[in-house]
């Protein structure tokens, strides 16, 4: 029985309606929290009539949903930026029928505009949106992927970078609008992660377990842009972060929620070798992690 001293390590279940078949064919594997994660609207998807066939499915078990995602654009004006809206909405609205408290999605980007120019409509959508959610006792997370942006110009995010984040906490002055974080996507950008985390631990709300490798001899033979990737992502295991060092890190900090493994991305463990990897990140992080085993009792320190 997981306690409260435990950081759960589970997985992402964005199957839509089929999510409760998905984490019932996957439980038995161990994952002890799920995300539940869209792809920029809930779709078809009714989420009261989600929330009780899942919970139907944890019945028994003492795996729990972490959080909800939305996964899209909302600084936009055009209708997929407000159907991402109207999905962060009620991810926030119905939280609490998952038993959680977490959405977590893009911050969105002003398409092909630098950094900056996205603030005004950041304060605007997540001004908004972080209201309603602490009136509900949410809080939001923001996925540090550039999604193959960079300062100048992109199309998704702007919560990659951490000189984005100083911006955005800056106008949105919220207690409960963080970071949903993870090694993989700052190893992209060639920055060191530990640091980072150790940083800025107290906004990290979420943390998705996937990690990435550098390609040293791939960089110096062919630069940044050349014809072979540099930096690859990894399920946790197969990668180059410590994640020991991470989750000591995290525990330093009373980090009180989960790792979530973010599959669909390895190179090498994916396809019919997808969920091999997926438990070996799985065996791996919980091997980081420790189980927790309480002091003989008079002997607490």
């Amino acid at each position: 029985m997981l306690t409260e001293h435990d950081i759960r390590i589970g997985t992402l279940a964005g199957k839509g309606p089929k999510t409760p078949d998905y984490i019932k064919k996957i439980l038995p594997h161990g994952f002890e929290s799920f995300q539940i994660n869209f792809w920029q609207t809930i779709g078809e998807v009714e989420l009261p009539r989600l929330a009780t066939e899942v919970g139907s499915v944890l019945d028994d078990h003492d795996a729990i949903i972490s959080s909800l995602g939305i996964y899209g654009n909302p600084l936009e004006s055009d209708e997929a930026a407000d159907a991402t809206i109207h999905g962060w909405e009620q991810c926030i609205d119905h939280a609490h029928r998952f038993g959680t408290d977490l959405v977590c999605g893009f911050a969105g980007r002003l398409r092909d505009r630098p950094v900056p120019e996205s603030m005004k409509r950041y304060r605007e959508v997540f001004g908004e949106l972080g209201k309603r959610a602490a009136d509900k006792g949410v809080r939001l997370a923001f996925e540090n992927c550039p999604m193959e942006g960079d300062w100048n110009r992109g199309d998704w995010n702007i919560a990659f970078n951490p000189a984005a984040w100083d911006l955005m906490f800056n106008e949105v002055t919220a207690d409960n609008i963080g970071l949903e974080w993870e090694p993989c996507h700052q190893m992209w950008q060639l920055i060191d992660p530990l640091p980072q985390l150790k940083k800025y631990l107290p906004k990290i709300f979420h943390v998705h377990g996937k990690d990435a490798t550098i390609h040293p001899d791939v960089l110096r033979e062919f630069g940044a842009f050349g014809p072979k990737p540099v930096v690859e992502h990894r399920h946790p295991g197969f990668g180059d972060s410590n994640w020991t060092d991470i989750i000591s890190e995290l525990r330093r900090g009373g980090y009180k929620g989960t790792i979530d493994i973010e599959g669909w991305h390895d190179p090498i463990y994916q396809g019919v070798l997808e969920m091999t990897g997926q438990v070996h990140a799985l065996t791996y992080l919980k091997n980081c992690r420790g189980n927790y085993i309480p002091n003989p009792k008079g002997f607490e320190i």
